[in-house]
């Protein structure tokens, strides 16, 4: 026949697993104890509401007092209190939670304002404690009770005389825990954890001004987040703003108040702060999002609430759905984080476009301090990747001083457009004398200038937008629009035919360039430039090879398509001398100049040696045929 025994148990090992192992930070064991007085208190106010004979809850608060004397902490409320059999139930029962079984009556807001769930916060004291005493009286009894446990297996229960109703959580502290009996210690683990708990918080030991005194209010920051967002004024955004970020006294650029029941109940702000410290060269910003359950912090600064591309955001996540796990100090299932990352990224693009839309310097403020940072999105974010687009700005070659969207080019692009040109260059006067740009500016084509070579990156991986797909005006992709008539165009003349000679300098020009060039021909794309250097499709914009080029010593530039004039007078003056053999080289050195010169006006850097040198021959050789002879 089975047997049937009870599982053995070394409760001191218990006690010592569930205070030193299953939380991470001394620290919480401050923030348990605090919730659970807040819990008290809660319950005493939904009593006095429910039962005639309760009294009303006047004056429910916390109050905790750290003593470097006698080295102890005290965390005491007024709330209801616990029975003898309450003591040995909830404190000589580990992992029941009275809380669990008193919310099991209640439905809706009244249970969701509980925060104990599992139990076991009570022993995190032992993390701290070499002794725990706790001294309570119940509201429904006129005597009161004294519990203590030194953590070894065993508690001990007499009666005592306590004037109100409540319960005092005395911590005799080990001494490598006595800095929690320092009162400036302890502010800081109240104001971190606890400031938004329900109750007041009240630190005996210190004044409002840090110094000795009687009590601080260490929770008087208001959980604004909680409140109808129309009844939140300026100034409390203010407030909260510098609470969260510690920059005390800016405002906001703009916020987002979140309140919201699926698919998770959540409220939520979020703040973006009025400058980028990235921009300042202080090294890459850190997530500033707090996750929060029933106003109780769980994780500072979480960097799974928001993707990495809005990482500058400041703000506070608060539900009660959050399936925590027992140390309340992570989720139990990524999933949640998921969807809470979901939801709050749709937001806050939506709030992006809304604020572009309605409030266009607002949003070319923001864009100009976090654009590089939003930017990335469009690399990592294939889910929201249209979206980010929509909010990209870029200056034009049209509009150098003013940035624009996507949206706006497509709107504004001429009859038989079929592709957005841009172009990069951080020097947009400079950008407007290279050769490749005639053809577009002759056109009235509008370009888009980028001036980081990220735009490049962030254009390439988007391909399109609306269908028109993205090109540099230095691509051999690039499909432009016939060239308007004029009224000189009209009478039908014929185009002027190229120069016979113009093979024989093409084919010079080939030799002397070898294979640098992809290949070497004429064009009709160009006015008033001799040529031209443009990329096969496919090939890296001169940008972003002068970026590759100094960050890598061993980068070799892909070779290029050299376009040639055959209207230029330089180019029909070399026709003409390419049927005397003695100027062959004399047409390979000016092939070799105009290839150099082409790389310097798209933004590369030939050899100088031999650019200088070169220069100086031709110099040498114009200034032979000039004379000295005064006419």
């Amino acid at each position: 026949m089975a047997e049937t025994h009870e599982f053995q148990s070394d409760i001191a090992k218990l006690l010592r697993l569930l205070s030193q192992s299953l939380y991470q930070n001394r620290e919480v064991a401050v923030r348990e104890l605090v919730s659970n007085a807040s819990d008290a208190l809660d319950k005493y106010r939904l009593l006095s509401l429910r039962e005639e004979d309760v009294p009303t809850a006047d004056d429910l608060q916390i109050v905790v007092t750290p003593d470097a004397e006698a080295k102890t902490l005290t965390i005491a409320d007024n709330g209801v209190g616990m029975t003898h059999d309450d003591l040995i139930e909830n404190l000589g029962t580990i992992a029941h939670s009275g809380t669990e079984g008193f919310s099991q009556g209640l439905e809706g807001n009244d249970a969701d304002s509980l925060i104990g769930q599992f139990g076991v916060g009570f022993y995190a004291a032992f993390m701290l404690a070499e002794s725990v005493e706790v001294r309570t009286r119940s509201y429904r009894e006129e005597g009161g009770w004294k519990w203590t446990s030194a953590g070894t297996g065993s508690f001990e229960i007499d009666q005592i005389a306590m004037p109100e109703h409540g319960t005092e959580v005395v911590l005799h502290l080990r001494d490598d825990a006595k800095d929690f009996a320092d009162p400036q210690r302890v502010e800081y683990v109240l104001k971190r954890y606890s400031s938004f708990v329900p109750h007041p918080i009240r630190l005996a030991g210190l004044s409002s001004d840090g110094e000795p005194g009687e009590t601080l209010h260490v929770n008087d920051q208001p959980p604004i987040w909680v409140e109808p967002k129309g009844s939140v004024t300026p100034e409390q955004h203010r407030q909260f703003f510098g609470y969260l970020s510690g920059q005390v006294g800016a405002n906001p650029l703009w916020n987002l108040h979140l309140s919201l029941d699926s698919p998770l109940e959540i409220k939520s702000i979020l703040y973006c702060p009025p400058m980028n410290p990235e921009l300042m060269g202080l090294g890459r910003a850190e997530h500033g999002l707090h996750l929060c359950a029933r106003r109780v912090l769980v994780q500072s600064d979480c960097d799974k609430l928001l993707p990495e591309y809005l990482r500058f955001l400041y703000g506070l996540v608060d539900s009660s759905d959050l399936p925590l796990n027992v140390s309340r100090q992570a989720l139990q299932d990524d999933t949640v984080f998921r969807k809470i990352r979901q939801v709050l990224t749709g937001k806050v693009l939506s709030r992006l476009s809304k604020l572009a839309e309605n409030e266009p310097k607002t949003y070319q403020e923001f864009y100009e301090q976090f654009g590089t940072t939003l930017r990335e999105g469009v690399a990592t974010d294939n889910v929201n990747r249209d979206k980010i687009a929509e909010l990209l700005r870029f200056r034009t070659i049209d509009a150098p001083d003013e940035m624009s969207g996507l949206k706006a080019y497509v709107e504004g692009m001429k009859e038989g457009q079929t592709q957005i040109f841009h172009v990069g260059g951080r020097d947009a006067e400079a950008v407007k004398r290279r050769p490749t740009l005639e053809a577009f500016t002759a056109r009235g084509l509008n370009v888009l200038l980028l001036t980081d070579p990220v735009d490049e990156i962030v254009l390439s991986t988007l391909d399109e937008y609306d269908g028109k797909k993205f090109v540099s005006v230095e691509s051999a992709e690039a499909d432009l629009p016939p060239l308007p008539e004029s009224d000189d165009e009209k009478d039908d003349r014929p185009e002027p035919a190229a120069p016979a000679g113009l093979e024989a300098v093409l084919g010079l020009f080939r030799e002397a360039l070898g294979d640098e060039t992809e290949e070497i021909r004429q064009t009709d794309k160009l006015t008033g430039s001799p040529c031209r250097l443009v990329t096969p499709g496919g090939g890296l914009s001169p940008q972003l090879q002068s970026v590759l080029g100094a960050n890598d010593k061993n980068f070799k530039p892909p070779k290029r398509i050299l376009e040639v004039n055959p209207r230029h007078p330089l180019v029909r003056r070399l026709a003409d001398l390419s049927v005397n053999a003695q100027n062959g080289d004399f047409i390979k050195s000016c092939g070799r100049q105009l290839f150099d010169n082409a790389l310097l006006m798209s933004g590369m850097v030939p050899d100088p040696t031999e650019l200088a040198a070169r220069a100086e021959r031709f110099m040498t050789d114009a200034a032979g045929a000039k004379s000295s002879v005064i006419l």
